[in-house]
């Protein structure tokens, strides 16, 4: 096994690569959090009704309508990704990207506006899997990780800029249903200025080579030597090369049922258990709740006592620790491993959810129903708000990502991807979905629920996931 290190390659190169494939991962954040400062807007202009699940005019469907395509662009992103390459889905993403945004920002019309969030949700879910997979193919093992962690600092990025932007044009405008500039709402704009990063990620996919993973499953060995050369020099290219081929089935190319258990083996329902695996993965990093503070931050700390302004700047403030965090895993997730930090989150997240839950308990209710936390408790829970998002953003918010990129066999990696993928978002929309009937019947129930995810997910790690630090893609099993 030939190891590709980071001091016979060409990291110039490589970091212009994964500079340009993480864009993905900002538009993936900002197209998530944009719709936090816009919940007023969306219930004025289109009659929402908070806390109904209705189509037609619930606005916790409006929000999680982009989950629905979330979940869509992840599986067929990671199919497609197996037969058209990892590069042009990207360049399919970045389109998506672009509409979805123009289309939230301009339509007076429910229907058309859900229709667009669910295409930008198309995008997100394909970028969510594809950014991480393509890293993790172009990068050597030593530095795999901080490589593909720098995804998870671009997705809080993104989140942390579409809530700068939601915070300066609503105080511009003075709130958020305010006209702006050019007589278009501020809460409009929110939307409307993603299709500036939309525009230089479609552009700057032209410029980034196409993974030498799929140009061998492909059988485009020529293309693939040119790329591998250009990565780590010819000596390493060759022997990298037939690690590679030797890698991938020789009777068919990679294909969904790939996934499923080989014959005369043992797979739970059919497919196998490195699958699963990734499956409980994606699950968990949603089952914990971290989505409902990104989606409904503005909402939640509303809910709490904090003003709309006030309330902006929390997320706001919760953004910026959330990329400090990441860095520290950048720091050192090639050098204790992936599992080690995974079970410091979960223990971490359930301590500051279940503090959460005697601050929301020790509330009171004002006359409409509605949670009033005292100054102090209200404290309490911004601190533990942001302690657990440290937590998630050195665990499992990159983790997850370093580990469906890199834990899977090359010959399955695409369509377990598209699988876990699919599991990942579809969770995301159920707990967004549920989240606003879930505060109105109990604020605090919601988050026991979260707090004992967390504490099982630190089970679940400590007994089936293996430590993939360190490792060439090649020697991974499954």
């Amino acid at each position: 096994m030939v190891e590709a290190s980071p001091q016979r390659a060409n990291m110039g190169y490589i970091g212009a690569i994964v500079a340009v494939a993480t864009i993905g991962g900002f538009l993936f954040g900002y197209d998530s959090g944009a719709v936090n400062g816009t919940q007023d807007g969306l219930t004025q202009e289109f009659g929402l009704i908070p806390g109904s699940f209705s189509p037609n005019n619930g606005l916790g469907f409006t929000v999680a309508s982009l989950l629905i395509g979330c979940f869509i662009g992840a599986f067929f992103a990671g199919r497609l990704a197996d037969v058209a390459g990892r590069r042009n889905v990207m360049r399919i993403a970045a389109v998506l990207f672009l509409v979805g945004a123009l289309v939230q920002g301009f339509t007076d019309d429910h229907l058309i506006f859900v229709l667009a969030r669910i295409v930008g949700g198309m995008a997100v879910g394909a970028a969510s899997v594809l950014s991480p997979a393509y890293i993790s193919e172009v990068a050597p093992a030593s530095i795999r990780g901080r490589m593909t962690t720098v995804q998870q600092i671009m997705i809080i990025t993104g989140l942390t800029g579409a809530f700068l932007v939601n915070y300066f044009l609503a105080a511009a405008a003075g709130v958020s249903t305010a006209n702006f500039w050019a007589g278009i709402e501020a809460w409009r704009w929110m939307y409307l200025m993603q299709a500036v990063p939309a525009a230089i990620f479609l552009i700057a996919l032209f410029f980034i080579p196409e993974s030498p993973r799929y140009l061998v499953s492909k059988g485009r060995d020529d293309t693939a030597m040119t790329v591998l050369t250009n990565l780590f020099g010819a000596d390493i290219a060759r022997a990298k090369l037939e690690e590679i081929r030797a890698t991938f089935s020789a009777d068919h190319r990679p294909q969904l049922s790939d996934v499923l258990a080989p014959a005369g083996t043992t797979g739970f329902l059919g497919m196998r258990p490195i699958v699963w695996v990734g499956i409980m993965l994606a699950v968990f990093q949603q089952l914990v709740g971290i989505n409902v503070i990104f989606y409904y931050g503005a909402t939640l700390w509303q809910l709490a006592g904090f003003s709309e302004n006030d309330s902006l700047l929390i997320n706001i403030v919760s953004g910026a620790v959330s990329i400090a965090a990441c860095f520290v895993t950048i720091a050192v997730i090639d050098k204790i491993g992936r599992k080690p930090l995974l079970l410091i989150g979960s223990a971490g997240m359930a301590i500051t959810l279940f503090v959460m839950v005697y601050a929301f308990s020790h509330g009171s209710l004002d006359a409409e129903g509605g949670l009033v936390l005292s100054k102090s408790l209200g404290m309490v829970a911004v601190v533990a708000a942001n302690l657990y998002v440290i937590f998630f953003n050195v665990s499992w918010g990159p983790v997850m990502w370093v580990m469906l990129g890199e834990m899977f066999p090359n010959q399955i990696r695409g369509s377990a991807l598209a699988v876990a993928g699919f599991f990942q978002w579809f969770a995301n929309f159920l707990v967004a979905f549920s989240f606003p009937a879930m505060a109105a019947w109990s604020l605090t129930g919601s988050y026991v629920f979260y707090g004992v995810c967390a504490v099982i997910s630190f089970f679940l790690v400590q007994k089936y996931i293996q430590e993939t630090k360190g490792k060439e893609l090649e020697e991974m099993q499954g």
